[in-house]
This record gives C-alpha cells, sequence and structure tokens, in this order.
C-alpha cells in the first residue's frame, strides 16, 4: 500500500471515528425525543422508588471509600442523569457501587491519607480517569472487550470486596480506634487486637439497625429496608441524644447543588499512581454494567449497543469527577427495581437523581443524628449479600476452570492490592479462553450404533482405509499448531489410512495460518498417494478459502457438501479391494453387506503387485477393442456379485477376485483378457493371478470404472 493510499485509509477511519463520537454525544437528544407525555407520570413514580434506595446506599458506599457522605449524594446525582442520557440501556442505574467504592478506597490509600483535601481531590481525578478510559473504549469500539471477562472472575472479586467490606465497617460498628486499611489479614488483625476497647452503645446501634434492616426483608420485602433502618437510627439518635454517650454520628450535610470541582494540576507521579486503580474501577465497572444491562434488557427485549453504553458510562464519571463525585458504575440491585417499577424511559434514572437531589436539599440537616455505626450495620448485611453462595455452589460443582479463577480472583482480592487482584484474575480469564481456543477439539470420529451420527473413536475400530476427524473450534494462527498436530497423531497412529475426512461444522473462522496448515496436511496426504476432503464448510470460511485459493488448491471435488458423505467417498474413492480382502472390520453403514474373504492372506500385497509386468489399457482403447468385431476380448469384472449388480460394463462376465484362482482355467483359451475393478487395485492383483497360470494376454482398465465413467462411456445396470 502506497503513503498516498495509507494515509486515505487514516483519514477515512479518522472521519469515521468522529462521525460515530459525534452520535454518541448527540445521544441525550434522540433520549428526549423518544419521550412520550404518558410516559413522563410513570417514570416519575419509578424515578421516586429507586431514589429510596439510592440515597442511603450512595451515603453508605461514600463511607465504604472513607469519603464523605455528600460525595457519594453528589455522585448519585450527577452520574444517575448522565447515565441515563448517554447510556443505551432504558433501565441501568448508575451511581455508587459497593465493589467500586471498595476499588476506590484501596486506590486512594496508596496517595494520601482519609479526610485530607488530597485524598478528596484523588477521588475526583480517580473518577475523571477511569471515565476518560470508558470514553475511549466506546469511542474505539472496544465493547466486545468486556465478553473476555469471566463471570468468575467477577463473582470472585465480588465476594472478596464483600469480606473486605465487613472487615473494614468492624471498626466502624465496634467504634474501634484504628487505622483503615484495605489489606484484610492487617484489618482482621487490628480489630482483634482493639476488640477490648468496643463501645456498646455504638454496638447496639448497629446492631439495632441490622436487625431492622434483616426484620423489614423478611416481613415486608416490597419496602426500602435499608432507608427504614436508617430512619429508625436518626430516630434513635436524636431522642436518646445518644451523640452525648459517644455515638460518632456522620455531621450534617451541605444543602447544596453539586459543586463544579476544579481540579488543580497534579504532577505525572500522582496519575500513574491512580492508573492502576482507574484501569481496574474501569474495567471493573463495565463488567458490572454491562451485566447488569443485558440481564434486564434479556427480560425488557431491548437492543443494547455496548459501546453506546461504554460512553455512557465514561459520561458519568468523568462528570461526577467534576461536580465534586467520585467513580461509579451500573448497580443490578437498583437497575432490577427500576424495570420492576415500570421504568419506560431512561428518565427514570434522570428523576431518580433529581429525587436524591430534593431529598438531600430538604432533609440534609437530619444526617447529623445519623449514627456511623448504623451505617456500618446496613453495610454490613450488604457484605453478606454480596458473597453469592449458591452460584459460588454451582461454579465448583461444574466447572474446574470457572471454579479456579473464582477461587484464584476471591483470595487474591483478600491477600492482594485490589486493583492488582481484578487486573490479575482479568488475564487469568483472557488467558484461559486463549488456551481454550487455541486447543480446539479435534479427534478421530466414527458412526455410532445407528449411523445417523458421529462419536469419538475412544476405544473404537476405525476404518483403515479413511481417517474421520472432527475439529471443534476456529482455525485460527494460535490454533493451527494444535490441530495439525492432532492431525498427524491421527495419521502415525492409522498409517494404513491413506484418505482424511475432515468434518468442519464446526470451524466458524479460519485465517491464512488455518489455510497454510490445511495446504500443509493436503500435501504430506497427496504425497504418500491418497487425499484429503472437507465436509460441512461453514460458508464465511468457504469464502476465505476461494479468496486463499485453497479451494482451487484442494479441488472443488474434495470440498462435500453431499448429505452421505461416507457413501460418496465408499463408492468413489476407497479400495473395494481392501474393504473385501484386507479389512475385517465393518466400522461404516456401507460396510455391514460387504462378503469379507477369508484368505485374503494369501493375495498379495499392494507392494507386490509388480511381480508380473502389468499392461494397462485406457478407456477409450478398451472400448475401441470391444467395438472391433475381429478383435477377441473378454472384460472380467474382478468386483463382487453386488458391485456387478449396480455397476458394470455391458458385456462384462462377472468373477469375484476371490473366485478367479479356482476359475482362471477357463480363461486360458481366450486371445485376450482385459480384467476390471472399481479403482484398478483388484484387476491388478488379478493379473498376477492369472500370469501365474500361464495366461499371457492380459490387461488392466486403467483407473477402473471410474475412469471408464467419467469418460463418458455406458454403464450397465442389472
Amino acid at each position: 500500500m502506497s503513503d498516498q493510499a495509507a494515509g486515505a485509509a487514516v483519514l477515512r477511519a479518522g472521519r469515521t471515528l468522529l462521525a460515530k463520537g459525534a452520535d454518541y454525544v448527540l445521544r441525550p437528544a434522540r433520549v428526549i425525543q423518544g419521550v412520550r407525555r404518558g410516559d413522563i407520570v410513570p417514570d416519575l413514580a419509578t424515578g421516586l422508588t429507586v431514589a429510596v434506595v439510592l440515597l442511603p446506599q450512595a451515603m453508605a458506599y461514600a463511607t465504604i471509600a472513607e469519603l464523605p457522605a455528600q460525595m457519594g449524594l453528589y455522585a448519585a446525582i450527577v452520574a444517575a442523569i448522565a447515565g441515563a442520557l448517554w447510556g443505551s440501556s432504558i433501565h441501568l442505574q448508575t451511581g455508587p457501587t459497593n465493589a467500586s467504592s471498595m476499588l476506590v478506597l484501596a486506590t486512594l490509600l496508596t496517595v494520601a491519607r482519609p479526610g485530607t483535601p488530597e485524598f478528596l481531590a484523588a477521588a475526583g481525578y480517580l473518577a475523571v480517569l477511569a471515565g476518560v478510559i470508558r470514553l475511549a473504549m466506546g469511542l474505539l469500539r472496544m465493547g466486545v472487550l468486556v465478553n473476555f471477562v469471566a463471570d468468575s472472575v467477577v463473582l470472585g472479586f465480588t465476594a472478596g470486596a464483600g469480606v473486605l467490606i465487613a472487615a473494614n465497617q468492624l471498626r466502624h460498628l465496634l467504634r474501634l480506634d484504628m487505622q483503615n486499611t484495605p489489606e484484610f489479614v492487617l484489618t482482621v488483625k487490628a480489630v482483634a487486637a482493639s476488640l477490648g476497647t468496643a463501645h456498646g452503645a455504638s454496638v447496639a446501634v448497629g446492631l439495632g439497625s441490622m436487625a431492622v434492616l434483616i426484620a423489614v426483608r423478611a416481613l415486608r420485602p416490597g419496602w426500602p429496608a435499608a432507608l427504614i433502618a436508617v430512619v429508625a437510627a436518626c430516630a434513635a439518635a436524636a431522642g436518646l441524644r445518644l451523640e452525648e454517650h459517644g455515638v460518632v454520628v456522620l455531621g450534617a450535610i451541605p444543602r447544596t447543588l453539586p459543586p463544579v470541582t476544579t481540579l488543580p494540576l497534579v504532577s505525572g507521579d500522582l496519575l500513574f499512581r491512580l492508573s492502576a486503580g482507574a484501569l481496574a474501577i474501569a474495567a471493573i465497572g463495565l463488567v458490572e454494567a454491562t451485566s447488569s444491562a443485558r440481564a434486564i434488557a434479556a427480560r425488557s427485549g431491548q437492543r443494547l449497543d455496548t459501546n453506546q453504553e461504554f460512553f455512557g458510562q465514561g459520561m458519568a464519571n468523568v462528570l461526577a469527577g467534576f461536580f465534586s463525585g467520585y467513580p461509579v458504575s451500573g448497580s443490578f440491585t437498583r437497575t432490577a427495581l427500576n424495570h420492576g417499577a415500570g421504568g419506560r424511559t431512561p428518565l427514570a434514572n434522570v428523576f431518580s437523581g433529581l429525587w436524591v437531589l430534593a431529598a438531600m436539599l430538604a432533609l440534609a440537616p437530619l444526617a447529623q443524628y445519623l449514627p456511623r455505626a448504623a451505617l456500618a450495620g446496613v453495610l454490613l448485611v450488604t457484605a453478606w449479600g454480596m458473597v453469592d453462595r449458591r452460584e459460588m455452589r454451582r461454579i465448583l460443582h461444574s466447572s474446574k476452570g470457572d471454579s479456579s479463577i473464582m477461587l484464584a480472583t476471591l483470595v487474591g482480592t483478600l491477600l492482594l492490592p485490589l486493583e492488582t487482584a481484578v487486573l490479575a484474575g482479568m488475564l487469568v480469564s483472557f488467558g484461559r479462553f486463549l488456551i481454550k481456543t487455541s486447543t480446539p477439539g479435534v479427534y478421530p470420529v466414527v458412526p455410532d450404533e445407528s449411523f445417523r451420527h458421529f462419536l469419538k473413536a475412544d476405544g473404537h475400530t476405525v476404518c483403515p482405509q479413511l481417517g474421520v476427524m472432527k475439529i471443534e473450534g476456529s482455525l485460527y494462527f494460535g490454533a493451527v499448531v494444535h490441530v495439525e498436530e492432532a492431525i498427524y497423531a491421527n495419521q502415525q497412529a492409522n498409517p494404513r489410512q491413506m484418505f482424511l475426512l475432515l468434518k468442519m461444522h464446526m470451524v466458524d473462522h479460519c485465517d491464512v495460518s488455518g489455510i497454510h496448515m490445511l495446504e500443509s496436511v493436503v500435501r504430506a496426504y497427496r504425497k504418500r498417494g491418497g487425499d484429503v476432503f472437507l465436509d460441512g464448510v461453514r460458508p464465511m470460511v468457504r469464502h476465505m478459502m476461494n479468496l486463499a485459493g485453497f479451494d482451487s488448491y484442494l479441488g472443488p471435488d474434495n470440498i462435500l457438501d453431499q448429505e452421505d458423505t461416507i457413501g460418496h467417498l465408499f463408492h468413489k474413492k476407497l479400495h473395494p479391494g481392501i474393504c473385501i480382502y484386507e479389512c475385517k472390520v465393518r466400522v461404516f453403514a456401507e460396510c455391514q453387506a460387504l462378503p469379507k474373504d477369508d484368505h485374503a492372506a494369501a493375495l498379495p500385497d499392494a507392494a507386490g503387485i509388480p511381480e508380473h509386468e502389468i499392461e494397462f489399457l485406457s478407456p477409450s482403447t478398451l472400448k475401441l477393442l470391444m467395438a472391433d468385431p475381429d478383435t477377441e476380448i473378454l472384460v472380467v469384472d474382478v468386483g463382487e456379485p453386488g458391485e456387478f449388480r449396480n455397476w458394470h460394463l455391458r458385456g462384462a462376465k462377472s468373477i469375484p477376485l476371490r473366485h478367479l484362482t479356482a476359475r482362471a482355467p477357463e480363461l486360458l483359451d481366450l486371445q485376450s483378457v482385459c480384467l476390471v475393478s472399481r479403482m484398478g487395485r483388484r484387476a491388478a492383483l488379478g493379473v498376477t493371478i492369472l500370469k501365474d497360470f500361464g495366461h499371457e494376454r492380459v490387461y488392466v482398465l486403467k483407473g477402473g470404472m471410474l475412469a471408464w465413467e467419467a469418460a463418458g462411456y455406458p454403464i450397465a445396470v442389472e
């Protein structure tokens, strides 16, 4: 490609990217245009229902990250609106989540101490960084990458994060004087060392909040249990003046709109230290968001644009960072609540953010009565729910690979830095995918007892002439070595198999490396005098073979599309002489009616055929000799009687090869004899028999009946 052509291609790609970016940016206009007047009231009611759950969660999840409660509220307001307007899902609710909050804490503790201005500023930077990563992934149409993160990674991380949240919230529940740390072992040791200093009133408040939350969920599942528990704790704290008894309260929340934060310029070193955490937050947040959106879309029937959703999640994080919030993601609980409450358009989530704003402006002063231990109790119950024990048991009983990934991610979450654990789990998941796709199933198959399906040939007898192998996976550069090794291993295990049939029904992709591998296999078989055939080639794979010229190299007749592929090869390619005289097994349905001669051992091998010089007659020469009344030549078909009935030359005499020794004397008085078989091999064997009896003028039809038919000459059928 010339420099000019390359420049033009880059320019076209840039224009396409800009056009798609503009389309993503203008998404809010399309959202507003799609709203009907009749949707507004139901969406207002749905938004209020979601806000009732979002309000306490936003404050509680902010405390997980050791951030002020108002930062959780600001993030909830801004993210709910931005995620709804720029996202793809109607129902996905964006805001603070427990898993992301734990990642935020683990990242921020590496750069500053909780409560300091640097800590708060770093939270904003972290949101912007995570948002920019998600925006870039959406613009570059990398939404497919989220498919490479296994559910077992998310399950293991979520369970580990739940354990970490519980461990970190114990210090607030017990009001212990200890430093916060994301390291599980250090946290447990610190809690155990400080148990003697637990504050009784705080413990009572926290346990009481947990009891209220659990009771409401059990007795009134549809009620906002978390909000009721928080309100009850506020009422108890105000009525009993618990702050005077040493119970730590949240403190008043500012009654303002989310303020715009002018993030100061920072050093590249700080951004570098935040980058790993931002990448982990972006990745785990996208998995949370897309899995939640897909789960609800499966119920609602909505079609999702993953790249648009990435862009929406990126906008939600960037704006949350600039409006005094912190990193956010999609919440499955609130998304399911939105759908269940009847949300019709993305405006339901917009309204949920506005309802939280209204509640914050009206009720902010009441936060001064909210005990920190009560929020810790709510989070302990939430952390318990994050450990999906049922799904973990299911994975442990069903998949060793997923089990290993899940357990490795869980242990890594507890023992390693969180961002390292998340990224390591994703890399293991991606590595497992590569290993899985680079080692597709390639194995010999044989027909089952009904001859309708194929099964693995493990322990079953295979055909000595035809190897049938099934390929389950793509023929791309990462898999071709494995496939080729499996084919050659089968060839070495069955050295007499001259023909190979590759069943490719499950091959959905083939690249240039796959073509080169197939060419190598074909050359190897043809060098031995055999051939390779393909069955069930999909259109896209066939198209690639056509573009690469492989179909011409292989030959169109070798890419089979017959319903009875085995029958075609049996009658057109395999040597009946081997089937009858050398093979004692019956693998295919076509073998069942064949006679199996017990005197095969008396016949010479293929290598022993040239004991006498063999003279061949071409189909055209034989036809002329048969039509010449002055030439005395008898055509003897040495095939089996069943073959002769279905396919022979007119005027030919049927003498099966296994009877030729006994009937050879009756042919001695003839001037010339031409022996015929389907492919010519049995006829060549017959020549040695007749010449041993002294017959001199014995010929073989070159290419056998197949060559006669290919020449277009008539075939007789009884």
